[in-house]
């Protein structure tokens, strides 16, 4: 155990605007992906993975070839805690060459920051981990092979998956399948959110504007207050204060430019790990010109490069 020191497109764009009016930042702003999130329907839509919400459902793509059982890689979506959406992606892309690559995908969705405030998050992102292993068999899964793949939010919570292991406050354990491992086996963070209550002064520094320390930001949302009045509970989304030796593989990938999330976050995280786990089982790509997302992270050779680090970990 370690212990801690849409589908509404159109609703989506709506909340963005308003963001970009007040001038928010953190994670909130669709990441700008340009790609389509898959060419395939889900083998499988609208698997609830528990019951207490609606948004409590996941989309699961097996490939069309090979036997199996297949490795897994659970992508979760961006939008600053607040919107995105499993079939959009929310700043991913992949799926497709993943398919490709012979790994099932299971897209999550989980509680937005309107109906619930954080752990609800991180609860809904162990409990579909939960879930999949339980039900491996029967869709063909191998459950000792997950990974996970976060944009943004998405980034955040994975991040989390990955160092949160045996955590058992943030576990969710009550959602179901509680004897299930949660542990995942491979990590890939696009430009997630680490240090909540370092962002506004990182940004700052960098000459992007930012007000992710008020109350009205997506990271005081998620929080229920203004971040840096509960820093003991901002604390719990931080995925630097879990670290332990068998934590997951990590490739983490930012871009210079972006003016969201501050690239040196991911640049800490990522020497944080390689302290503790190890500098061979983390590897750090920072996009020079790329911003929150966009067509640099969504090229055939840097999907290549993520594939083959999952391919180390996963096959």
């Amino acid at each position: 155990m370690k212990n801690i020191v849409s589908k509404p497109f159109i609703f989506a764009l709506a909340i963005l605007v308003a963001l970009s009016a007040a001038g928010c930042g953190g994670p909130s702003v669709i990441p700008g992906s340009t790609a389509k999130f898959a060419s395939v329907a889900p083998t499988h839509e609208d698997l609830a993975y528990a019951s207490l919400s609606s948004a409590q459902k996941l989309d699961l793509y097996l490939p069309t070839t090979g036997s199996g059982p297949f490795p897994l890689v659970i992508m979760v979506h961006g939008g600053g805690f607040m919107f995105g959406d499993k079939a959009d992606g929310g700043g991913l892309t992949g799926v497709d060459a993943l398919l490709s690559a012979g790994y099932a995908v299971a897209s999550i969705n989980y509680r937005l920051s309107g109906e619930a405030q954080y752990p609800a998050q991180i609860h809904d992102a162990k409990a579909a981990v939960r879930f999949l292993r339980t039900n491996a068999t029967q869709y063909n899964l191998n459950s000792d092979k997950f990974g996970a793949w976060g944009a943004s939010a998405g980034g955040n919570l994975v991040s989390l998956l990955g160092t949160t292991c045996g955590v058992a406050e943030l576990e969710g354990a009550e959602l179901g399948n509680a004897g299930q491992s949660s542990c995942v086996q491979a990590v890939v963070d696009w430009f997630g959110p680490i240090d909540f209550l370092k962002m506004q002064e990182q940004l700052t520094a960098t000459g992007c504007s930012a007000s992710t320390d008020s109350a009205n930001s997506p990271e005081s949302k998620l929080m229920g207050a203004p971040i840096q009045t509960i820093p003991e509970k901002v604390a719990l989304t931080n995925p630097m204060n879990y670290i332990t030796a068998d934590d997951a593989p990590f490739f983490i990938e930012n871009g210079t430019a972006d003016c969201n999330i501050p690239p040196i976050q991911n640049k800490n995280l990522a020497e944080a790990l390689s302290a503790v786990v190890g500098a061979d089982k983390v590897t750090y790509v920072s996009l020079e010109g790329a911003g929150h997302g966009g067509s640099q992270f969504e090229t055939a050779e840097n999907l290549a490069q993520v594939i083959a680090f999952l391919d180390k970990y996963l096959k």
